[in-house]
């Protein structure tokens, strides 16, 4: 069986980028894609290449990215376009393979094995057709698996493409930060630190039973990575993963205070929350409520259902119990997300009637409860999504 050759398509600053190829200007001044401050949703989501050379960075707000540069030029998002050019992006690659798998809404996976003899051409025909079709600009990784392949497409920026092959990857990969690994996130690289692992080349060389033995399995995927061990297979066109959780999330329009602010919070979510649970046809087994405080300060917790569940008002009863045993209530919240977790279809979903009820009366309140929620989701189909509500909307809060 012949190596693999993955690429790794990363559109490059692609929220700004698409908005230049509908205002030009954009490209001669220092430009962001940024929520509106004024509601209180003002963080940078993507900026130009000007803007980059002020250090400005994706995630930080608008305030701090002014202070860097106070001549920033903002542009508010519109989702719909970039969906759109992704759209078109992703034609492009389905042209060569059947197998494209998505990361996100810029960055695809591509198995392009049967052309590994000019895999390094190929890769640049691809940047080539993206830059005139469609006007933006892709990096792109070659190597054998899909992690050191998201590696290659961070490695030169914009518009380039890097090769890590066999005989190269100790040389590219090795002294880059550990933080560039995918699955390493902050507290990961926190924990690493501790031991000494700074860079993936350590990483790769730790023992890879110690690293169990801190992370468990985690740790045990992180030196298969590191090595380049990763065997994953890109997913062909179409396919999926299954849904692992279903959240939202909310920046309200002042920060929530009462029992009645947090109320009229939570169930705004937590309706969106079980319905898009109906859609995807799973309940789940666990909340968790994630809130952040008036200085960005945050805290997570999560608690088990007594039966899996996709009814809204269980959902927000959970979520409701978490907020009043972790939270003070009185302290601002700025912003707050409800996700469902450990999702099962349910016909798998156990029925775990109360010890002292009545087993047949429990069963018939819920499957009534059920009938109700899917009643609502035929409705709203029906009449549009805001037909129905559970709570009542405030604008104060920016519940519509």
């Amino acid at each position: 069986m012949s190596e693999r050759t993955i690429f790794h398509c990363d559109c490059n600053s692609f929220f700004a980028s698409v908005e230049e190829t509908f205002n030009p200007q954009y490209k001669s001044v220092p430009m962001a894609v940024a929520g509106d401050p004024a509601s209180r949703h003002g963080i940078i989501l993507a900026k130009n290449e000007l803007a980059k050379k002020y250090n400005i960075k994706t995630a930080e707000t608008v305030w701090s990215a002014r202070k860097k540069c106070p001549n920033l030029v903002l542009c508010p998002p519109r989702r719909g376009v970039y969906s759109e050019v992704c759209e078109r992006v992703n034609a492009i690659y389905a042209e060569y393979t059947d197998r494209v798998e998505r990361f996100g809404v810029d960055e695809s996976w591509l198995d392009m094995t049967m052309f590994a003899d000019s895999a390094e051409a190929f890769a640049g025909e691809l940047r080539r057709r993206v830059a005139e079709e469609i006007g933006i600009t892709i990096s792109v990784g070659v190597s054998w698996n899909k992690i050191f392949s998201k590696l290659g497409s961070d490695y030169k920026k914009p518009d380039a493409t890097t090769v890590i092959t066999r005989e190269n990857y100790r040389e590219i990969v090795f002294p880059l930060p550990v933080t560039d690994l995918f699955m390493v996130g902050r507290n990961t690289a926190e924990s690493l630190a501790k031991l000494g692992i700074h860079t993936i080349g350590q990483l790769a060389q730790c023992d890879a039973d110690y690293l169990a033995s801190r992370f468990g399995k985690l740790g045990e995927v992180l030196h298969r990575n590191a090595n380049g061990l990763d065997d994953g297979a890109v997913a062909h066109i179409g396919e999926s993963e299954p849904v692992k959780s279903v959240g939202n999330g909310m920046t309200f329009r002042r920060d929530l205070v009462t029992m009645d602010d947090i109320r009229a919070g939570v169930n705004a979510l937590t309706d969106s929350v079980a319905a898009r649970l109906r859609a995807a046809g799973m309940k789940c087994a666990t909340v968790q409520v994630t809130i952040k405080d008036s200085a960005l300060k945050s805290i997570q917790r999560q608690k088990g259902v007594a039966t899996p569940t996709f009814v809204a008002s269980e959902i927000a009863k959970t979520a409701l119990e978490i907020i009043e045993a972790s939270w003070q209530i009185g302290k601002p919240i700025r912003m707050l997300t409800v996700t469902a977790q450990n999702l099962v279809p349910p016909e798998q979903a156990v029925e775990q009637l109360t010890l002292f009820g009545d087993g047949d009366d429990d069963a018939e309140l819920r499957r009534r409860k059920e009938q109700l929620e899917r009643a609502v989701d035929a409705l709203r189909g029906k009449y549009g999504s805001r037909s129905l509500r559970r709570g009542a909307a405030n604008e104060d809060l920016g519940i519509k």
